[in-house]
C-alpha cells in the first residue's frame, strides 16, 4: 500500500501551507507522479503554481536551507536543491502557462504528464490514488504504455520534446504512439532551435538507460539523431570489407546494441570477470561521473556509436581489399568537435577522443596468442584510466563483426584476451601507486642535464623497463637515462 503523500514527503506538507498561507493554488504535475504510478519513486517535483513561483521557491529555498537556482525568469520558473539522507531532491515551481490551470494542462508535452494533484486541498491522509485528477487519459496511457503528445503542436511549442519523447521510451521502455512518431518526423527540423545544453542532457539519459542501442535506431529511423549530430551523416552509405557484414553506420548502431547486452544486469560482463571483485570495480568505474552527472558508461555508449565515424574519410580500395588505415586518428579529431558541440566537460571530450584512438589496439594485442609484457603495458600507458573502457568498447565493437572473413576462433580470442585486460586493469588499480626509481630532479643534480623535453623521453623509458622488471635499482636508471643523454653520432 502506498503511504499517503504527505508523510512520505514531509517537503510537500511545507509548500502545502506556504500556497495556503499566501492564497495561490498550486499542483503537483507532470513525470513524478507518473514514475510514483509505476513504483519508481522520485526524488524530482514539478509544481505549477497560480502566480508568483519565483517568489514562492524563493521562500520555500530558505525555509529547508535549499540552493535557488533560477531557471527561466520571464516565464517564472526556478529550481531548489538540497541533499537529504544522500538523496538529492529537486523541486521545480513554475507559473501556469495561461490564464488557468486547465489551459497550462493543455500545454504538456505528453498525456502522462498529465496527471496532477491538487496540493492545497490535501489534508494529509489521502494516498495518491484519492486525489489524483487525469484530465487527459494519461492512466490509460500509463496503463498501455503509450507516449502520446498532448496536441498538435506539442513539439512546435518547444521542441526539445522530441528528444524527451525518446528519453522517456528509453527509460519507461513505452512505445511512441504512431501520430506522435509521425508529428516528430514532419517537425524534425525544430531541434535546431534547441540549445545544446537541453540536447546533451536529454540525449544521456537516453545513454544511461539499459535500451540505449534500440532507441538510437528508432531515432535514426525517424531522422532526428543526424539533427542534433550531423557529423554522424558521413557514415551513411559507407561499404566495408569482408570481416563486416553491416555498413560503417548501421555497425555503429549495432555495436551501442553489444554494448547494452553486456551490461544487461546481471551483467554478462561481471559474469565472465572471474575475480569477484574486478566485477565490483567495473561497477564502480562504469558509474563514475565524468561531467555533472553523467556517467563514464554513457560516455562508451557515445563512443561506440562514433568509434568509425572516420573511416569514410580513409576509406580506400586496394585490389580486392577495402582498407581504413588511420581512421583512428581522423575519427579522434571528428569527436573533438562532437563533443564541443554537445558541450561535454574537458575531462569528458579527453575521454571521448582516447576511446576513438585507441579503440583498435585491443584488436591489436588479441592477433597474438599471448601479447608481450611490453605491449600490454604501451596500451595501458596510452589508453591511461579509459583502457576499460576502451576494452568493453571493443568487445562490443567485435561482437556487432559477423562477417565471412570473421571466424567464431577470433572471437573467442579476442573475448579471451580484453577479459584477461580487463582483470589486469583492475587488479593494478588495487595496487599501490607506482614509484619512479628516478625523477627529473635526479638527471638535474647527478647527470647535470638541463631541463628539456628529452626528460620526458627518458623518464617514459626508465618507468617502461622498471615495469616490466628490467631495472630494479636507482644505480641502473641512471645509466640508461645517462645512455640516452648521450649526443648520438
Amino acid at each position: 500500500m502506498l503511504m499517503p503523500l504527505l508523510t512520505e514527503y514531509p517537503q510537500l506538507k511545507t509548500i502545502r501551507e506556504m500556497a495556503r498561507k499566501k492564497g495561490v493554488a498550486i499542483y503537483i504535475v507532470g513525470g513524478f507522479l507518473r514514475d510514483y504510478l509505476l513504483g519508481q519513486c522520485k526524488t524530482d517535483f514539478d509544481f505549477a503554481v497560480e502566480r508568483d513561483a519565483l517568489g514562492l521557491a524563493r521562500v520555500f529555498a530558505r525555509k529547508i536551507k535549499g540552493a535557488f537556482v533560477l531557471l527561466d525568469e520571464e516565464r517564472g520558473c526556478a529550481r531548489v536543491a538540497r541533499k537529504e539522507g544522500g538523496q538529492i531532491y529537486t523541486f521545480d515551481f513554475a507559473d501556469f502557462r495561461a490564464k488557468t490551470f486547465k489551459g497550462d494542462l493543455s500545454h504538456r508535452d505528453f498525456t502522462i504528464n498529465t496527471l496532477f494533484v491538487d496540493l492545497v486541498s490535501l489534508t494529509g491522509t489521502e494516498e495518491v490514488g484519492d486525489v489524483l485528477r487525469d484530465p487527459g487519459n494519461g492512466l490509460a496511457d500509463l496503463k498501455n504504455q503509450k507516449i502520446r503528445m498532448t496536441f498538435a503542436k506539442t513539439f512546435e511549442e518547444d521542441p526539445l520534446r522530441m528528444m524527451r519523447a525518446f528519453s522517456l521510451r528509453a527509460n519507461l521502455g513505452f512505445q511512441i504512439e504512431a501520430r506522435t512518431l509521425t508529428r516528430i518526423k514532419k517537425d524534425k527540423e525544430r531541434i535546431r532551435d534547441v540549445s545544446y545544453e537541453r540536447i546533451r542532457d536529454e540525449l544521456f539519459k537516453i545513454l544511461e538507460s539499459s535500451r540505449t542501442g534500440d532507441v538510437l535506431k528508432e531515432m535514426d529511423r525517424a531522422g532526428l539523431l543526424e539533427k542534433i549530430m550531423p557529423q554522424v551523416k558521413v557514415m551513411f552509405h559507407c561499404k566495408q570489407g569482408g570481416y563486416h557484414h553491416l555498413d560503417v553506420w548501421p555497425h555503429s548502431l549495432e555495436t551501442v546494441v553489444q554494448v547494452d547486452r553486456m551490461l544487461k544486469q546481471p551483467s554478462l560482463l561481471e559474469e565472465k570477470l572471474s575475480h569477484s571483485d574486478v566485477g565490483q570495480d567495473l561497477h564502480k568505474y562504469l558509474a563514475d561521473p565524468l561531467g555533472g552527472n553523467r556517467s563514464r558508461k554513457a560516455l562508451i555508449k557515445l563512443a561506440a556509436l562514433v568509434h568509425d565515424i572516420g573511416k569514410p574519410d580513409t576509406r580506400k580500395k586496394e585490389k580486392e581489399r577495402v582498407s581504413f588505415h588511420g581512421h583512428e586518428r581522423v575519427g579522434r579529431d571528428i569527436v573533438r568537435c562532437i563533443a564541443k558541440l554537445l558541450k561535454l566537460s574537458t575531462q569528458e571530450r579527453h575521454a571521448l577522443e582516447d576511446m576513438v584512438l585507441w579503440h583498435l589496439r585491443p584488436g591489436y594485442l588479441s592477433d597474438f596468442q599471448q601479447p608481450s609484457q611490453r605491449a600490454v603495458y604501451r596500451y595501458f600507458r596510452d589508453a591511461k584510466e579509459e583502457a576499460a573502457g576502451i576494452l568493453l568498447l571493443s568487445l562490443a565493437d567485435q561482437q556487432a563483426t559477423r562477417g565471412p572473413l570473421t571466424s567464431e576462433d577470433d572471437q573467442r580470442q579476442h573475448e579471451k584476451i580484453c577479459l584477461q585486460l580487463m582483470q589486469q586493469f583492475f587488479i593494478k588499480r588495487r595496487e599501490k601507486p607506482f614509484q619512479r626509481i628516478i625523477s627529473g630532479d635526479d638527471l638535474i643534480k647527478t647527470l647535470k642535464l638541463k631541463p628539456s623535453p628529452l626528460f620526458g623521453k627518458i623518464l617514459g623509458e626508465v618507468e617502461e623497463k622498471q615495469t616490466l622488471g628490467e631495472i630494479k635499482t636507482k644505480r641502473e636508471a641512471l645509466a640508461l637515462a645517462k645512455k640516452m643523454a648521450q649526443p648520438t653520432r
